[in-house]
């Protein structure tokens, strides 16, 4: 359900730890799968824009799910008519894997949350002047949890969510960096787990990456 407070939505990804990213979610288990990772104690999502019928899954997953179990978002937003289409589908964030300037101006006039994906402090720094909430420093992988703490170094009052190949193993690490929420895929919604209506497996595997956040925000 949408709310009209960025600041409470932020929060709400706080709250989280992780954002769920579905590439590839199917219409007919998108309800189950967020109801799975909700019960697991991840309750943002991000379902992905490339992904065909995905405004209506982004106004059914909306409708579904009050403001205190969910928040869900798009994802591989590329422009400013997807970003647009998206927010007015339920949308309460975008995020890009690149920097677009367009994408970060219409979800501000559109109040909501907005993440560019950026690779280096140049972009990071740019992004955020342009107005985004955050980025997502992606492919965190291939980055790695010290190149997130090069940047929180300098540019600390910028948000990071760092995204791509975060997994269980190094989670901990990310947010030991600095990160503000990790973004997870197929480590956290398994396309096999999905298909054999294994929904108690998301629930468990999201269950274990909000200890695993919990416990490296304690430390």
């Amino acid at each position: 359900m949408p709310t009209l407070d960025k600041h409470a939505d932020m929060q709400r990804l706080v709250d989280s730890g992780v954002v769920a990213v579905m590439r590839g979610a199917d219409a007919d288990t998108v309800i189950e799968v967020a109801d799975a990772l909700q019960q697991g104690g991840v309750t943002a999502l991000e379902l992905t824009a490339d992904t065909p019928g995905v405004m209506d899954m982004l106004s059914e997953v909306s409708a579904s799910f009050s403001e205190s179990e969910t928040i869900v978002g798009a994802g591989t937003v590329l422009d400013a008519e997807t970003a647009r289409s998206a927010l007015l589908s339920g949308a309460e964030f975008v995020v890009s894997p690149t920097l677009e300037e367009d994408v970060i101006d219409v979800a501000n006039r559109y109040g909501k949350l907005v993440a560019p994906g950026v690779m280096t402090p140049t972009e990071a720094l740019r992004g955020y002047e342009a107005g985004a909430d955050f980025v997502k420093v992606f492919p965190a992988s291939s980055l790695g949890p010290g190149h997130l703490s090069s940047i929180k170094g300098p540019l600390g009052q910028i948000p990071i969510m760092p995204t791509g190949g975060v997994s269980l193993d190094n989670a901990a690490e990310f947010i030991d960096a600095g990160a503000l929420v990790v973004g997870a895929g197929s480590a956290l919604v398994d396309d096999d787990a999905v298909a054999a209506g294994d929904f108690e497996a998301i629930t468990e595997q999201a269950r274990k990456f909000s200890e695993v956040i919990d416990e490296a925000r304690d430390e």
